[in-house]
């Protein structure tokens, strides 16, 4: 089979690895398995597929593609599911698709929840959520579109977002078992009539609020208790990350990170670790399973000559102490690492993989030591 996004380059932008398989997605749509630095097999099984994410699914050792195709003009997601097994042996054509009963023409969706084992899709044209169980992939219940219009998931929940009254005064939330989708509580949450929401985030009780220009809200939604935090101590971050093994959450605002509790206090600043993108790409950040580091694509200024450079750096998430910086002993490598499109810790082998934008991964291991992967070059992937 030829595929025939390979005529063109393109960049790498999502890396995926379990043990000894590392998966490699372009932003063309291929996506290539790799074992010990040699290509063992495409997982684009028609010329016209585009992949557009990848999720690896721990529940059953597979890999699921998230995918589009030209005979319906790219407008439905179709997703198939691959065991690692059949992808060592070369053999990616011998998956399986999957939700194939739902319509996921946009705005449908897919969401893959790791942390409880479901699987969330959204079919526009029925009107309908679907929760399925990520091990076996069968369909758990259904929800209704009741005007939501934004479905959040923590441990154990589900929070409903539903339109905002009319009046603008307020917005109806429900909380749900991720289990059953049984109904564990709603409320209405006030609003000021004539600002708009900058985000609602749940975080197992917790439901963060935040307007224009007002005060966050850390809301419990059992007791109805409220935790203000000043605007001005709490600017809108542009991405969260919840930290579900130590109760805190991540907070990304121009190229700076921050830790917080529920009690709306800063615990963690981070001493040198200013990102490099201003856009909080989460293909540039990984945090351990522990959730004790953060590794991230950071830039700095060199001391003598004041220029900027490019780094990756592993930082406490606890104390915020830089404990690791990767900056390149030579010029090639720090050209290397002057444009990296995506990081991916891999702790079964205890690496760290970087795609540098120039075609190439980079392997590097906790010894210190850095390898270029042959075979893993953008020309022979593209």
């Amino acid at each position: 089979m030829k595929l025939s996004f390979l005529r063109r380059r393109s960049k790498i932008i999502e890396i995926v690895a379990s043990k000894e398989v590392v998966f490699a997605l372009t932003l063309s749509g291929v996506c290539a398995a790799f074992i010990d630095g040699k290509r063992v097999a495409f997982m684009n099984t028609t010329p016209d597929e585009v992949i557009r994410s990848l999720f690896f699914n721990k529940a059953n050792d597979s890999l699921i593609t998230v995918s589009v195709f030209r005979e319906d003009n790219f407008s439905s997601l179709k997703c198939r599911t691959t065991p690692l097994e059949y992808i060592r042996r070369g053999q990616p054509n011998e998956g399986f698709a999957l939700f194939e009963s739902e319509s996921l023409k946009w705005p449908g969706f897919v969401e893959f929840d790791d942390v409880n084992g479901k699987v969330l899709t959204y079919s526009a044209q029925d009107n309908k959520y679907c929760v399925w169980d990520m091990t076996n992939y069968e369909e758990l219940y259904q929800l209704p579109d009741d005007d939501i219009t934004e479905i959040k998931i923590s441990p154990g929940v589900m929070l409903l977002i539903h339109n905002r009254h009319p009046s603008g005064s307020y917005v109806t939330l429900k909380l749900l078992s991720i289990e059953d989708g049984r109904l564990l509580h709603s409320f209405n949450h006030l609003l000021h009539r004539t600002k708009k929401v900058d985000f609602i985030e749940q975080f197992n009780e917790k439901l963060l609020v935040k307007q224009e220009g007002e005060p966050l809200h850390i809301v419990d939604v059992y007791t109805s208790a409220v935790v203000r935090v000043e605007a001005t101590d709490f600017p809108t971050p542009a991405a969260f990350i919840f930290l579900f093994e130590n109760q805190l959450f991540l907070t990304f605002r121009n190229r700076g990170v921050a830790v917080w509790n529920f009690r709306g206090e800063m615990v963690t600043d981070f001493d040198d670790h200013v990102l490099h993108h201003a856009d909080t790409s989460t293909n540039n950040i990984v945090i351990t399973s522990a959730q004790d580091y953060i590794i991230s694509y950071c830039r700095q200024t060199d001391s003598n000559s004041g220029s900027s450079m490019s780094a990756i750096n592993v930082s406490h998430i606890l104390t915020g102490r830089c404990v690791a910086k990767i900056t390149g002993d030579t010029a090639v490598a720090k050209q290397a690492l002057q444009d990296v499109t995506s990081i991916f810790f891999n702790e079964d082998r205890n690496e760290l993989l970087l795609e540098t934008g120039k075609g190439c991964f980079l392997s590097l291991h906790n010894e210190e030591r850095c390898r270029t992967l042959a075979g893993y070059g953008r020309s022979e992937i593209l």
